[in-house]
C-alpha cells in the first residue's frame, strides 16, 4: 500500500522515510502573496514544482530528514527599463534539512550552511513554494533586450526653467579672477 501525502499538510518525516515524491502544475493564482506582485496575471500562468523526500546519513550515522524542492514559473512583471510587460523566469532548486523544532533551527542556523526548517507533521508545502518564488523575484525586472527603443535622455521643462533663472555659482569666482589679474 502506498501512502498518500497531502501538499497542504505534509508529514515531512514520513515523506522522507518513504523517499516519496510529489509534483504539481498549479495556477499562479493559487499563490495569493505572489499574485499581488504580478502585472497582467491570468489563469494560464503555471507554477511547475516537484518535491522529493530523502533521509541522508550524517557523520556519526544519524539519519537526517531532507526535502529537495524544484520550482519553475514564468512570472509577469514590468520592465524597469522600458516600462512594458516582461515575463521573468523564476527557478528554485534547493534542499532543506528538517530539525526537531524552531529553537533547534535557530540555534544551528548561524553555524550551518544548510537551509534548516522545523519538523512538523502538517507542513504546508505550497507556502514554502510561494516563499521561495517570492525570494526569487528580481529586484529590478527587465528584458534582456527591450522590444522598444528606450530614450537615454530626459527633459524636465520645470528643471530647465529653474536652472535658467539661477545665476552660475562660479560667476563670482570668475569675477574675482579678473580682479586679481587687473592688479
Amino acid at each position: 500500500m502506498t501512502k498518500e501525502f497531502s501538499v497542504d499538510r505534509l508529514d515531512v518525516k514520513a515523506f522522507a522515510l518513504a523517499g516519496a515524491r510529489l509534483a504539481g502544475h498549479d495556477s499562479l493564482l493559487k499563490y495569493e502573496r505572489l499574485a499581488q506582485e504580478a502585472r497582467g496575471l491570468h489563469p494560464d500562468l503555471l507554477v511547475d514544482w516537484q518535491a522529493q523526500g530523502e533521509v541522508r546519513t550524517a557523520l556519526g550515522g544519524a539519519g537526517q530528514v531532507w526535502l529537495v524542492l524544484k520550482v519553475r514559473a514564468s512570472f509577469p512583471m514590468e520592465c524597469q527599463r522600458c516600462l512594458t510587460p516582461v515575463d521573468v523566469l523564476l527557478e528554485v532548486d534547493r534542499a532543506f534539512r528538517f530539525v526537531a523544532d524552531e529553537a533547534t533551527a535557530e540555534a544551528l542556523d548561524d553555524e550551518s550552511e544548510e537551509d534548516l526548517l522545523a519538523m512538523t507533521r502538517e507542513f504546508d508545502l505550497h507556502e514554502l513554494i510561494e516563499d521561495e518564488l517570492l525570494m526569487a523575484l528580481p529586484v529590478v525586472p527587465k528584458h534582456d533586450e527591450c522590444p522598444t527603443a528606450v530614450p537615454l535622455a530626459s527633459t524636465d521643462d520645470d528643471f530647465e526653467a529653474a536652472s535658467a533663472d539661477k545665476p552660475n555659482p562660479f560667476a563670482a569666482l570668475a569675477g574675482l579672477k579678473k580682479d586679481r589679474k587687473g592688479h
